[in-house]
């Protein structure tokens, strides 16, 4: 208990305002700009009205959004995980309505972070097949679905969903025709 005062001391002599005592309860002033508040404020607003313009902003303020990296007690673990699956969800968001906007490199970057926190997540390797496909990249779109296919079957021994590979079947078609001298239909 005395190195709590002692701390609290210590604070509000080095940052006066930063804590309000009110007693039996110490807490952050209002004044101070707590940036989980501010993330978790943008996926509420991303699941009410979708990115409303600011896709780009978003992706740019999630993307970064962790809390307190490199602490490990149950409670943190437990509050980083759940914050790990809002963003996930919040990335699907955008990329799904920027993909519907046509707002193409948005939605890539969405769902490159998603993969980069969940790489087997089947819904976002679909919107950056998507994404891919609607700028008339069908090698990259390809390149994606194979490197998730490999890390599934390597991770989970798990072959890509029939939704997953309908997103490419084409790009393969193709290809198979043009590897035999046939134009492609």
């Amino acid at each position: 208990m005395d190195s709590l005062r002692v701390s609290i001391h210590l604070v509000s002599r080095q940052v006066p305002g930063l804590l309000v005592n009110g007693g039996a309860e110490l807490s952050l002033s209002d004044f101070v700009d707590v940036d989980l508040h501010r993330v978790r404020s943008c996926i509420r607003e991303l699941s009410q009205t979708g990115p409303d313009g600011h896709a780009a902003s978003s992706l740019s303020l999630l993307r970064d959004a962790e809390l307190l990296p490199g602490w490990y007690d149950d409670w943190v673990l437990f509050e980083q995980n759940r914050l790990r699956q809002e963003r996930l969800h919040a990335f699907h968001i955008i990329g799904r309505e920027s993909l519907a906007c046509s707002d193409f490199e948005v939605a890539l970057e969405a769902a490159e972070a998603a993969l980069e926190l969940e790489p087997l997540y089947e819904s976002a390797v679909g919107l950056l097949i998507q994404a891919h496909r609607k700028q008339g990249n069908s090698a990259a779109a390809r390149r994606a679905f194979e490197t998730y296919r490999t890390k599934l079957n390597e991770d989970m021994g798990l072959a890509p969903s029939e939704g997953i590979r309908r997103l490419v079947a084409d790009v393969y078609e193709s290809r198979s025709l043009r590897e035999r001298g046939m134009p492609r239909p």
